[in-house]
């Protein structure tokens, strides 16, 4: 295994919980979370020393710093936030931003978003159903809400990608968002989210990236993919880790960590680790792409 590889984190979160400002990770409540109770989370901040350490055995050369659910009244505060923590510590190198496309303002936070000079990108997770049984199409919140879509597509004005979290069972509505909005490139964030390692399960996420990856502007992040009670190891994630860049290409697939929220699960040995040995008969130039060049190409361009 070669760990000289050159690794950009196409994903991951800082936070100083002194300031406030994440609703999920104040006080002593904790939001549904799929990866269970997350009170580590909250006991500490997480900031570019913290992730330095974690990520310490590893050529790491930059970091993609995504939205980590700030105060939804404020998404140009993280905003400002993170530019000022890139400016004193040199970290993060490129920033995806947060975004509520049914809001009343999302025009004027979209061009804010869009005059920062490291933003590529935006994040909403659209209302998404809580098991493929249970989903209806065009719920409302969902990506196939009319209101939603009118909020949307005002992507086309900006200069931004849109970072998707949703599962799998949502990728049918991302698919048509994607061909009705070509300009935008849709990043699928955590692998669709392939929690259940059912037969059925991974039958049906496997039919639905290939419908979502079958539009030419899309693009996935192979992380988030920690199964809660089993260590994260090559062999547990190989098939979902492989089938997702037979899916879509090595042109459109990058690691990421996900960290720190993976932290409760994985060190950021067992996942960069785990992805390196999944790939390591990979040719040269394609572990490039997927553990840096797509990632640049996507994020960090100049």
């Amino acid at each position: 295994m070669n760990r000289d590889l050159t690794i950009i984190d196409a994903h991951q979160h800082f936070w100083d919980l002194s300031l406030g400002k994440h609703p999920w990770l104040c006080g002593d409540h904790q939001i549904p979370f799929r990866y269970g109770d997350y009170a580590a989370l909250k006991a500490a901040n997480y900031l570019p020393e913290d992730y330095l350490t974690d990520a310490a055995n590893f050529n790491l050369v930059k970091t993609i710093y995504m939205e980590a659910e700030w105060d939804p009244v404020d998404p140009l505060g993280e905003t400002a936030w993170v530019m000022d923590l890139h400016d004193r510590t040199g970290f993060p190198h490129a920033i995806i931003g947060q975004i509520w496309f049914m809001s009343d303002d999302v025009a004027e936070v979209l061009a804010g978003q869009a005059a920062c000079s490291l933003m590529r990108s935006v994040r909403q997770k659209p209302a998404a159903a809580p098991s493929a049984e249970a989903f209806i199409a065009g719920a409302p919140g969902s990506m196939a809400d009319p209101d939603f879509r009118t909020g949307y597509a005002q992507m086309t004005d900006n200069d931004l990608h849109y970072d998707l979290q949703t599962p799998w069972w949502h990728l049918g509505e991302a698919a048509d968002l994607a061909r009705d909005f070509p300009a935008t490139t849709i990043i699928l964030n955590h692998t669709g989210l392939p929690s259940d390692r059912s037969s059925g399960a991974l039958d049906g996420w496997r039919a639905a990236m290939e419908v979502f990856a079958a539009q030419p502007n899309t693009a996935v992040k192979i992380s988030g993919i920690c199964v809660p009670g089993e260590a994260w190891t090559a062999d547990l994630n190989r098939d979902v880790v492989l089938e997702t860049i037979r899916i879509f290409g090595t042109d459109r697939a990058m690691f990421a960590s996900n960290f720190p929220v993976d932290k409760l699960l994985a060190s950021y040995d067992d996942i960069f680790g785990g992805f390196m040995e999944i790939v390591r008969d990979f040719p040269e130039a394609d572990r490039r792409k997927l553990f840096h060049d797509n990632a640049a190409r996507f994020y960090c361009p100049v």
